[in-house]
């Protein structure tokens, strides 16, 4: 009789606590690691990992897939790059708690918010629940390949209890603040990992409004944690603006420190303010060794938009033709753009809308910042290489030069524009970001953004190339492991995860560190109601596994789905 269900024989064990990599076995009996190290005994699969890596399924802590969960069994791309585990609901949008009057709001919240096409959520979401309680019950009948958990939406809870009022940002008064209180008590006794909120201008729905949480006061924030607390274990997740730095740390600090939660905020390095991140972190840090647990989220790279005539984003979107034009099937627009007469009108009628709503539809002028990706995708870019610089170097307009790079390929290039963390025109900055104390990898954005940003590979830019191919700078491979397992498994209060050792969940990966590739993003129109999204194909996972079934094999999936809705926080602190 064979005493594991699965060997993994001589690998590169990279076992997530920070220590180096070792030589050894992993076993596994009943989706969980049994034993690490020289294993004697049989089982009814062995691998042979000599020569490859194994470490921890990685740890998504900040995706949107709040919607393709409901009508998908696969979490791609996610489980493509390692992942074995998302926690979606971030950022304050979502789609419970929902009356039937506000579920075209909360699809205009999330199709502006995180350029999610409103015809796929009509036609994907089944709408079979109100209550957060009701929304887990249904995920919790879904199968999937990878695990889920999910963070109640300020924004969905401010529009079920305060209706139109909570949508035009009107304070909350004492009675709403109970009513969240308690709303948000239930949803972590039913299940939440935690509550979500945003506090960003960039966030506005689909019809150009802000969010519904932009203006929410201390008062119905900190009642909102502590109703939170009260239902048990559970995180807080904040995205700011922090344009008044010393308040609005002082509001989200309260939020931790009142309601005794750990709480997260997404930080990047911006343009207007270059050294701010870096105020935050040590501000968590700080705070932290108070005794108030305040992480920062932090990206793989730049926060990158991608362009092109396939994406949401174009550098000619501001031509009244070029958008009409843009309604037409790919090849017969392309075709017409090739002509000369329209090309010309196009370029002649470029302008920057500078009070668009879309996010990134204000930088499309901007070709100094711009840069043709390729493939594989070169996401530290000289400046040498810009659109601008290029174009100079040929003697052309930059917009002329750029209208023929973009019909090249089918008209399926796309580009490159860093909106953050690209300020110096390079990434020393992120790998200080990742390397900071009080910083854990997120922002991924799993699930949304589709046609404008794939940063869903974050964690694999992780291993490629801050451990192996960055030519200065490199981060040791059992540190960005450890970040990326535990460190974000711990985060958001998933205590069973994120390690390879005798008891842990056998979330594992096995990967060929130096045939490892990132492959270009790429256009797919598999939404439902035809959807436009951005998947990203990586070689080199060789096989994923999550309760110690394999999910994924040599980039593909299995179908295999023992993926499970994650209730509340798992295991012991």
């Amino acid at each position: 009789m064979a005493e594991y269900d699965l060997v993994l024989r001589n690998g590169t064990v990279v076992d997530g606590t920070g220590a180096p990599p070792r030589q050894a076995d992993v076993a596994v009996v009943d989706g969980v690691v049994a034993e690490v190290g020289d294993v004697d005994g049989r089982a009814r699969r062995e691998e042979d990992a000599d020569g490859l890596m194994v470490f921890p399924g990685f740890v998504d802590i900040h995706t949107h897939y709040d919607g393709q969960a409901t009508w998908d069994s696969q979490l791609a791309p996610s489980s493509w790059h390692g992942v074995t585990t998302v926690v979606a609901g971030n950022c304050g949008v979502g789609f419970a708690p929902v009356a039937v009057h506000n579920r075209e709001r909360l699809i205009q919240l999330m199709e502006g918010v995180e350029d999610i096409p409103g015809a796929a959520l009509h036609e994907g979401l089944s709408w079979e629940w109100e209550s957060f309680g009701d929304y887990l019950d249904f995920l919790d009948g879904q199968a999937r390949d990878i695990d889920f958990g999910a963070q109640l939406p300020h924004g969905a809870l401010r529009l079920h209890v305060m209706g139109e009022r909570g949508a035009r940002q009107e304070p909350a008064t004492a009675d709403d603040i109970a009513q969240m209180a308690e709303l948000a008590t239930h949803a972590v006794i039913a299940g939440a990992l935690g509550f979500s909120t945003s506090r960003t201008l960039n966030h506005k729905t689909s019809l150009g409004e802000d969010t519904p949480t932009l203006k929410a006061e201390a008062d119905e924030l900190i009642g909102i944690a502590k109703g939170v607390a009260a239902g048990g274990p559970a995180v807080l997740q904040v995205i700011s603006d922090f344009f008044d730095l010393d308040g609005e740390f002082e509001l989200i600090e309260a939020m931790a420190a009142e309601s005794g939660l750990p709480l997260s905020t997404s930080i990047a390095q911006s343009n207007r303010q270059p050294d701010q991140w870096l105020e935050l972190l040590d501000r968590c840090q700080a705070a932290t060794e108070r005794g108030i647990l305040m992480r920062g989220q932090v990206g793989a790279r730049a926060i990158g938009l991608l362009m092109g005539h396939q994406a949401t984003l174009s550098p000619f979107m501001g031509s009244t033709l070029y958008n009409e034009l843009a309604l037409l099937p790919h090849d017969e627009r392309m075709a017409l753009m090739a002509g000369h007469e329209v090309k010309q009108k196009i370029l002649g009628e470029i302008s920057v809308d500078e009070n668009s709503h879309v996010l990134g539809a204000r930088t499309t002028g901007r070709f100094q910042f711009m840069f043709e990706l390729g493939n594989p995708p070169n996401y530290e870019p000289s400046m040498d290489d810009s659109i601008a610089a290029r174009a100079s170097r040929a003697g052309q307009d930059a917009a002329e030069y750029v209208y023929d790079l973009l019909l090249a390929n089918d008209g399926k290039g796309l580009l490159y524009l860093p909106a953050a963390n690209y300020y110096g025109g390079n990434l020393d900055v992120v790998g200080q970001q990742i390397q900071h104390p009080a910083a854990v990898p997120g922002l991924s954005d799993g699930g949304a953004h589709v046609g404008t940003i794939c940063d869903v590979s974050f964690p694999t830019t992780l291993m490629q190339w801050w451990a192996r191919d960055r030519p200065h700078g490199q981060i040791p491979v059992e540190a960005i492991v450890h970040k990326q397992s535990r460190l974000t498994a711990e985060t958001v209060g998933l205590f069973d995860r994120g390690l390879l050792a005798p008891g842990y969940k056998a979330d594992i990966n096995v990967l060929d560190f130096d045939g490892m590739k990132l492959h270009a993003p790429e256009i797919h129109f598999d939404l439902p109601a035809g959807g436009k999204r951005l998947l990203q194909r990586v070689d080199g996972y060789r096989h994923t596994f999550v309760n110690g079934v394999e999910i994924v094999a040599d980039g593909e999936s299995t179908g295999a789905t023992p993926g499970a809705l994650i209730r509340g926080a798992q295991g012991v602190r």
